[in-house]
């Protein structure tokens, strides 16, 4: 068995636990949370016998194998490198870290020490995305023409919608682009094997005023009745729209909202080949849409018997058992701890790793420098 500890338990470490559970050959051994009450609370709840609130002490805990970074995005640097240091695999929540430098500084001290790591890009992890991937890179689509697509959200819509990731301090100076747009770019270039090399972006704050609720509210949290606000500044943006270029000449555009009524968690995306074109959405995940000229399209479904056969074992069940989110999550975990198993890196990894992590922040970081200079701009690799 394989131990593992989580650190930060708000409203992605529990998923992170209970992917873990699922696995079989995982076991949750300890958590570690701001408070030492919350710690426990959480630990009790969620079946983890160890609680602690210093990472430290928690580091130290025996037989610990692996660590998952749970925390809000101001702390992921300076606890991957605890991690790291103290000799564990990571698993990190995404964005990498905060800037650049710290990216490339976490990607050498990774691979300097040996461990296996990782980044929760979980949408690639999607059976119909395996699919869409199989697909071009045998060339079933022909010559890849152009991408496109959207991340769509509305839980940010309001003017009292207001939590730790508007804060540029804690969040970062990216909001939309970095949160949400992390994932499309990941997942876009998972499927189309290609690099985005070069973006022009338009970005832009819906509310540049927003009203804090005194109470605390978590990440999709509903509001509680109660009037108590005060207004804060915001500085990082609701929504934004790309232009981007491929490392093979072909081209693309995505949007990014977190201000779009109606759309909860909608990443979207379009492929288009000189054969025929793909469509996968997140909100109907066991669905590929499979564009043709001179025929009928069809509706792919996540049935294993249907699939190409490199990637029909992606899709756990027969068709008709729909497989959503927190399958993916698993699938994402499985990938990770099969490396860890192993007790190396895999030169092959399904999953993101920290060097993904840090070419899709050199990716936003090129995005957030074309919004402000309102010219194309290089990702620098």
């Amino acid at each position: 068995m394989i131990n593992v500890g989580i650190i930060g338990t708000g409203f992605i470490g529990p998923a992170h636990i209970e992917a873990l559970h699922r696995l079989g050959n995982v076991n949750v051994v300890a958590l570690c949370d701001s408070n030492q009450s919350s710690a426990e609370s959480r630990a009790a709840k969620m079946n983890v016998p160890h609680a602690y609130s210093d990472v430290t002490a928690f580091l130290q805990h025996q037989g610990l194998d692996a660590v998952h970074n749970c925390t809000p995005n101001h702390l992921h640097a300076a606890i991957n490198r605890q991690i790291i240091a103290a000799g564990k695999h990571v698993f990190s929540e995404k964005p990498l870290c905060m800037t650049m430098d710290e990216a490339r500084e976490l990607v050498a001290l990774a691979e300097q020490a040996g461990v296996v790591h990782g980044v929760s890009f979980v949408y690639r992890q999607f059976a119909m995305v395996q699919q869409a991937a199989s697909m071009v890179c045998y060339q079933q689509l022909g010559r890849l023409f152009s991408a496109q697509g959207s991340y769509l959200q509305d839980w940010m819509l309001e003017e009292t919608d207001y939590n730790w990731r508007v804060d540029a301090t804690k969040g970062g100076a990216s909001r939309a682009v970095a949160d949400i747009g992390s994932h499309w770019c990941d997942t876009i270039q998972f499927v189309t094997g290609r690099k985005i090399v070069e973006v022009m972006a338009d970005l832009s704050i819906v509310w540049p005023t927003r009203k804090a609720s005194l109470a605390d509210t978590g990440t999709f949290g509903a509001q509680v009745n109660e009037t108590q606000y005060e207004s804060r500044e915001v500085t990082t943006e609701d929504m934004g729209f790309v232009l981007f270029r491929f490392d093979d000449g072909s081209k693309g555009s995505f949007s990014v909202s977190q201000v779009s009524a109606g759309r909860k968690n909608r990443l979207s995306l379009e492929v288009n080949g000189s054969l025929g074109s793909l469509a996968w959405d997140q909100e109907t995940p066991q669905q590929l849409w499979l564009g043709h000229r001179h025929k009928a399209n069809q509706l792919l479904s996540d049935d294993p018997t249907l699939m190409n056969p490199d990637v029909a074992g992606r899709a756990r069940f027969p068709g008709g058992h729909i497989e959503g989110w927190p399958d993916a999550f698993r699938a994402m975990m499985q990938q990770f701890y099969q490396a860890v198993a192993q007790g190396e890196p895999s030169p092959n990894a399904n999953f993101a790793t920290f060097q993904d992590g840090a070419q899709v922040m050199a990716i936003f970081d090129a995005i957030m420098q074309s919004h402000q200079q309102q010219r194309w701009v290089r990702v620098n690799p």
